[in-house]
């Protein structure tokens, strides 16, 4: 059951598009409603060749494109009165086509057609897949800052939805109807995955979406929630300290690579007290000194694994788990390992706070709607509480991706596939989750449609010491095309030492399990 997100007025067969149909003029406008198009190109491209890593191709493994002849078709468009601007990227193999379509996704405030969503596309392409990509008319930039708003005080909406799913309603492709049409990303491609199963449950036979940004409204400012801690508090903790809590937590709970074994992977988080580190000594080769853990650090860290609460410490949001790093540390090996949600940059009397850009832009262009705003403006407790109910109240409905009921994705018989490390220091693993119990709520029959994975080790989509699910994809396409349910999902990781180590998983069965 192939699944199009646009119908076009006419089709070219993917038989004949060949080297000399892949020109502007032999190539249709499509009909997108409410929307005009105002620019198309069709180029050829020549032996293609490029090493796509797995760190960069979520859901994937590594692969090595050689010599892939493909035909790069870029739409351009407008929705009729909103001025916008939205590009649409597809490449089309001229001579090993394999009758799929995958549509990749985008990453933090970007939709796609950026660097991730490139290696994404090239790997695709190199597996003989249609791919597609579209920019959601934000650009490129990993930050909100160019488009966010249209005039101090004022949100642009029609950007904001385009980000969270218009867009995604939007992405076409070109030629006969694919056979199987899937969708792949993680972060926010993971996000746009769970829109597309909520909001437009036809468009895709599988979807693979690791680590979602869903529930946006709640987890962004999370995301700030340290920072703005340490900020009250006036107190900020060495990096040194606060991965020394980090190594304790993973040395307690046998989290480290030695402890690898091939058995099956009890997901539940290992419960750890951070007090218990305070006053042990720490070899600080970033200082190039000895220093304590002191208790200011175990505060922060236990405030930042709790999550967000008011003052009278009622839960607001859940935070990562104990074994996801809070400081960006260097010798991580995930492309967002310089991220830190309680992240300081210290010199030889004393540290300051270093806020994620995603978390910061949120509040202040979003929330606040004021391009001067600094997080360091938030006093209290209660201040930051009220932004954060704020963020909810204003933008759930609009991005927070947040609907539980997948009945209808279900019913037209779709398939998908979530993985979500439990060292993801940005996203909590345990939204997700939530998320799953929530909607286990709504299908009991869930199991039968859509399978979640948490990885204990693994960073926010990849790195960290826990491995990596390669194979999510092709369990995807076992499960839509064979009917082979994943059962279990291999993990596997190099170590220092040259060994492979293999993990399996078990999906979560949910709170209530049948």
């Amino acid at each position: 059951m192939a699944k199009a997100h646009l119908e076009t007025t006419c089709h070219i067969e993917m038989s004949l598009l060949n080297h000399t149909h892949c020109a502007s003029s032999a190539i249709p406008y499509p009909v997108v409603f409410g929307a005009e198009i105002l620019h198309l190109t069709a180029e050829p491209v020549y032996n293609f060749s490029r090493e796509v890593s797995d760190q960069l191709y979520y859901n994937h493994p590594s692969i090595s494109v050689k010599n892939v002849d493909f035909c790069n078709v870029t739409v351009s468009y407008t929705h009729n009165g909103q001025d916008d601007n939205i590009n649409v990227e597809t490449w089309l193999p001229l001579d090993t086509w394999n009758g799929r379509l995958r549509a990749v996704g985008g990453g933090g405030y970007v939709a796609g057609r950026f660097p991730l969503s490139n290696a994404a596309m090239a790997g695709a392409v190199g597996n003989g897949y249609v791919t597609t990509s579209t920019d959601a008319g934000l650009g490129s930039s990993y930050v909100p800052d160019p488009w966010a708003q249209v005039g101090k005080g004022n949100v642009d909406l029609f950007a904001l939805q385009n980000l969270a799913s218009v867009s995604l309603n939007d992405q076409s492709f070109y030629g006969r109807r694919p056979d199987y049409s899937y969708w792949s990303g993680c972060s926010q491609g993971g996000r746009q995955g769970f829109m597309l199963a909520q909001r437009y449950p036809q468009a895709y036979d599988g979807i693979a979406a690791s680590a979602p940004a869903i529930n946006w409204a709640e987890f962004m400012p999370q995301t700030a929630w340290a920072q703005v801690l340490m900020n009250i508090m006036g107190a900020f903790p060495h990096p040194c300290e606060l991965d020394a809590i980090t190594d304790a937590v993973i040395e307690a709970c046998g989290l480290s690579p030695d402890n690898v074994t091939d058995n099956l992977y009890d997901p539940e988080p290992c419960h750890f007290d951070p007090f218990s580190v305070v006053g042990r000594a720490v070899n600080c080769s970033r200082a190039g000194q000895n220093m304590t853990v002191g208790f200011e650090a175990a505060t922060i860290a236990n405030a930042t694994w709790n999550g967000p609460r008011t003052e009278d410490d009622k839960f607001l949001w859940f935070g990562p788990n104990p074994q996801a790093r809070l400081t960006g540390a260097a010798e991580l090996t995930g492309i967002t390992s310089d991220i830190g949600l309680a992240m300081t940059t210290c010199n030889e009397t004393e540290c300051h706070g270093v806020p994620t850009e995603l978390g910061e832009a949120w509040l202040k262009f979003f929330v606040q709607k004021d391009p001067q705003w600094n997080y360091i403006m938030i006093k209290s407790v209660d201040e930051f509480s009220r932004l954060f109910r704020q963020s909810v109240n204003e933008f759930d409905s609009l991005i927070g991706t947040s609907s539980a009921d997948l009945s209808e994705f279900r019913d037209v018989g779709g398939k998908m596939m979530t993985y979500h490390g439990q060292a993801d220091g940005i996203i909590p693993t345990r939204g997700t989750r939530q998320y799953y119990d929530r909607a286990m709520s709504f299908t009991p029959d869930i199991q039968d449609f859509f399978r979640y994975f948490e990885v204990p080790g693994l960073e926010h989509c990849a790195g960290g010491n826990g491995g990596q699910p390669t194979r999510t994809f092709q369990a995807l396409i076992d499960w839509v095309e064979h009917g082979i349910a994943p059962d279990t999902l291999p993990v596997s990781k190099d170590g220092d030492d040259c060994a492979l180590y293999n993990r399996v998983l078990s999906p979560y069965q949910g709170q209530n399990p049948l």
